[in-house]
């Protein structure tokens, strides 16, 4: 089952059109990656999807109900983590995610069982500090719990580990593999190595056309470049190259020997170069 289906849609800003007749769907309990640079058009996407920006044309779906604008109906479904989330400073983590529990109409024994699982779940159990005391991290952390409080079907990250440092991005993406499978996520981005460690499949806009979407395995197959062989001085060099933490979600290795490694350029990044040259 498809959890969303975007078809034909299209978004014009003056003389400028943003999205040219874009249509894509989301499988079931997959995180799916939605790449494109910044200004390509992911966020009037994910504000269409939610109901907050008005479509030229085109239609979407989500668990198979029509999204209307203006309408919050369908959002019920969704959760959403927008790329700088806004708080009340004053408010430690219970205190925000109770708040938000009691505005959708959550009773307060769920409120407190879920915002007790959500915080464990991010690494905010033990924080009572005010939220204006967070670090962006931190920030990005609770966001998610808030999105995902009301058990959505669909989470909407709209770039969310784009300002973060690497160990902030790392605990993003770690929340979203832990909940994986339970939750359909769209994982909106311009960072392909984060696409490449979460995603099961993704699409790329770019100049408002999805120019690029599948499954990461069909992309890498269809689009791959040929092998490539880095030779070392030293076999001891060879592993130094190979433990770097990005090698794994960059590369493919398809070949070793005691100095040297064979690898597929067939990822992301490569792909994505690819077809907007």
């Amino acid at each position: 089952m498809d959890i969303l289906q975007i078809k034909n849609l299209n978004k014009t800003f003056g003389t400028h059109k943003v999205l040219d007749n874009i249509s894509f769907s989301v499988p079931e309990g997959s995180v799916f990656g939605f790449i494109g640079v910044n200004g390509a058009g992911k966020t009037t996407t994910m504000k269409i999807i939610l109901g907050l920006l008005e479509a030229d044309g085109g239609e979407v779906y989500v668990c198979g109900e029509k999204v209307a604008f203006g309408s919050a109906k369908t959002n019920r479904l969704i959760g959403y983590l927008p790329d700088v989330p806004e708080y009340y400073n004053y408010m430690r983590p219970k205190e925000y995610l109770k708040l938000c529990g009691e505005i959708t109409g959550m009773d307060a024994a769920k409120i407190k069982a879920r915002s007790k699982e959500l915080l464990e779940l991010v690494g905010l159990a033990k924080v009572s500090k005010k939220i204006g005391s967070f670090s962006r991290g931190m920030k990005q952390r609770l966001g998610v719990a808030q999105a995902l409080l009301n058990e959505p079907k669909l989470l909407i990250c709209d770039e969310p580990t784009s300002a973060l440092d690497p160990l902030g991005r790392k605990e993003i993406l770690d929340i979203l593999l832990q909940i994986k499978g339970k939750t359909t996520v769209i994982f909106s981005t311009h960072i392909l190595s984060d696409v490449e460690r979460i995603c099961d499949s993704a699409a790329v806009l770019h100049k408002g056309k999805i120019v690029l979407c599948g499954g990461l395995q069909e992309l890498r197959a269809r689009h791959g470049a040929s092998d490539k062989t880095i030779s070392f001085a030293s076999s001891a060099d060879k592993e130094k190259f190979l433990s770097l933490p990005e090698i794994g979600t960059l590369f493919h290795i398809t070949n070793e020997s005691e100095a040297s490694v064979t690898f597929s350029q067939g990822n992301i990044e490569s792909l994505f170069l690819e077809v907007i040259e």
